[in-house]
């Protein structure tokens, strides 16, 4: 059987040196949930936040099948779970880019790059209505989709849009929060790319991160989100594996 731990600390050891934002996240139990092979001493356990799977410890068949019924990205450990999903399921492999975790922000630096927003936009810090606005269009639902309601995001999420106008043009959220810090997710809608808005808006919130004390962790999908973090004073880590499954 699998079972949803009530205790996610009993999942600490195996997910031991596994540094994600979104995994601690669930082992803090401030948001997501983790499910595992034993309650008491799991083997085999699977961390679930957002639209990401995090899979540790003993391969195990079962546990995969009992993942949400939506699509994923499913993050194995090693190589014995790539393999049992590469022989299971109808799956699209694909790399991301880990950043590492324990940058040295320059913040001056920080502040020069959120000063150069373009003339003719505006910050704003995402409250209850830009909130519902995310929600409702596509290109930035991830921002705020992951807190399980808005009343958690006000509470546990941190963020802020760039405006033009009365318009959402760009966005830099925290897509996972845990006790030291938040996953940062950064949008910009394509008319709008190639004007600095990304790095600006992401500059912001980083700034608002440092002053709470909040270590504001980024994980890249693309290389191109990899030059904007290393725009910002990250340095990249590693690629590794995941993989879209439905």
């Amino acid at each position: 059987m699998i079972y949803e731990l009530t205790d996610p600390a009993k999942a600490a050891p195996v997910f031991a040196g596994w540094e994600d934002a979104g995994i601690i996240a669930c082992l803090d139990n401030v948001m997501g949930k983790i499910f595992a092979d034993d309650m008491e001493h799991p083997k085999s356990v699977m961390a679930v936040i957002g639209d990401f799977a995090y899979l540790a410890g003993e391969p195990n068949l079962e546990l995969v099948r009992s993942k949400p019924d939506q699509w994923m990205l499913v993050v194995p450990q090693n190589e014995a779970w790539q393999e049992l999903i590469e022989n299971n399921f109808s799956a699209y492999k694909q790399i991301r880019y880990a950043i590492r975790k324990d940058t040295k922000f320059d913040r001056e630096k920080l502040e020069a790059m959120a000063n150069a927003l373009p003339e003719g936009y505006t910050f704003r810090k995402i409250d209850g209505e830009l909130y519902d606005v995310c929600l409702e269009i596509e290109m930035f639902e991830e921002a705020v989709s992951s807190f399980e309601s808005k009343e958690k995001y006000l509470e546990l999420g941190r963020g802020f849009a760039v405006m033009k106008e009365d318009k959402i043009v760009a966005v830099a959220s925290s897509y996972s929060r845990n006790k030291k810090g938040i996953d940062i997710e950064i949008d910009t809608i394509k008319e709008e790319q190639q004007k600095g808005l990304g790095s600006a808006v992401a500059a912001k919130l980083i700034l608002e991160c440092l002053d709470e004390g909040l270590y504001p962790a980024w994980d890249a999908a693309s290389k191109l989100s990899v030059r904007l973090a290393e725009k910002l004073g990250y340095e990249f880590s590693h690629e590794y594996v995941c993989y879209q499954m439905n």
